[in-house]
């Protein structure tokens, strides 16, 4: 039997030759970026930051639909192709935060399967973060939802100021976790006339490092809140007193525990001078603002004559905006990583800094290959 001839390579598909008007879509395709950004939240107030985001980057807002079913489904359609791109998927988290959640899951999915060569989510502020401990007979909430993102189709995640710094580890892929803290210290200087005789107050021990954070950069002194009002009878009903008191209590013969102490904090108490200064208290997340409004009330006693609140996550759930109105807060100061439209209507107290410069400067760079460092220029661990 005759031995065929092979032909070198480019010979075999020398006689091909594209149809008109291919190499001059290929020319366009590799001109172009190479990704897309899309915003997986079907609320309008939520689109905002994508579009703040896209105007920045000089770059549309990606086609695709998302929607709620009659049946409260969430349906995800994308109109264009995503093959061999990277994609940003933009999701704010407004108040329905599982519907939220099932929104970027499902377009997370959507583009997995559509063949997109990276999936980047752009969470500014990431959900269940305060669920990121074990509890007596609960779970690591925030954990499961790190392995439903990765087992949906992300592979890198942009957030802010998580809550706990050690969330990153929950995750198999990474995680670049941009701060705020230069936004709201430029908002400090620009928009309160006499910082210069302000106090920077951590509400509580556990927000002390951040809050040196902050004065130590503007060259400030810092006070802490330390203790809490004097317990109720109802208080002692809440497992804070445990263990319990059990009687007739099996205990093996040779096994004597030390006597467990309830832990007690003290009243209320300023560490730190405050009379006939600004107090800035800082936090990253204002949801329930009873300890906020009691701690202004504490700082208003002591001689503060205004006093500020800045946080990075304004989520301001339930009674939030009538509280804060009422109460000795002279203004409230949050990014626009959350949703908070309807609480400005009903609190003008209430102010918003814009962080999409540094969102879509982190996109740019992501995209590009290019390093990370220069969005994290003198920023400490403790911010």
């Amino acid at each position: 039997m005759p031995r065929k001839l092979l032909l070198p390579y480019k010979s075999v598909f020398s006689h091909f030759r594209a149809p008109r008007g291919l190499h001059d879509s290929l020319a366009m395709n590799a001109a172009r970026s190479g990704y897309r950004v899309f915003s997986a939240n079907s609320t309008a107030a939520c689109t905002e930051l994508a579009k703040r985001i896209t105007e920045r980057l000089g770059a549309e807002l990606g086609k695709s639909v998302v929607y709620q079913e009659t049946n409260g489904e969430t349906r995800v359609e994308i109109k264009e192709s995503v093959r061999g791109q990277d994609i940003f998927i933009i999701q704010t988290i407004p108040r329905d935060v599982n519907t939220a959640v099932m929104e970027l899951l499902i377009m997370a999915y959507a583009l997995k399967t559509s063949c997109a060569r990276n999936i980047i989510g752009v969470i500014p502020y990431f959900p269940y973060s305060k669920q990121s401990k074990m509890r007596k007979r609960g779970s690591i909430v925030c954990k499961l939802l790190a392995s439903m993102l990765a087992k949906a189709g992300l592979t890198h995640i942009i957030t802010m100021d998580l809550h706990q710094k050690e969330i990153q580890g929950f995750f198999s892929f990474p995680v670049d976790n941009l701060r705020a803290s230069p936004f709201l210290l430029q908002y400090i200087q620009e928009e309160i006339p006499d910082y210069r005789n302000a106090v920077i107050v951590a509400k509580s021990p556990d927000a002390a490092k951040r809050a040196q954070s902050y004065a130590e950069r503007l060259r400030l002194g810092l006070a802490v809140i330390h203790g809490e009002a004097q317990c109720t009878e109802q208080d002692m009903d809440d497992g804070r007193h445990s263990p319990p008191m059990v009687k007739n209590a099996t205990v093996h013969p040779g096994l004597e525990l030390p006597l467990m102490m309830a832990k007690e904090k003290p009243p209320i108490t300023v560490v730190g001078d405050v009379g006939g200064r600004i107090a800035i208290i800082v936090d990253d997340i204002i949801d329930d603002v009873e300890s906020f409004v009691a701690a202004a009330e504490i700082l208003k006693e002591r001689g503060a004559y205004k006093i500020f609140v800045m946080a990075t996550h304004g989520l301001l759930s339930a009674d939030a905006p009538r509280l804060i109105e009422e109460s000795s807060i002279d203004e409230v100061v949050v990014t626009n990583t959350v949703p908070h439209e309807v609480q400005k209507l009903q609190c003008p107290k209430i102010k918003t800094v814009d962080i999409s410069l540094i969102l879509s400067e982190a996109i740019r760079r992501i995209h590009n290959g290019e390093s990370m460092a220069y969005l994290f220029r003198n920023i400490t661990v403790d911010d």
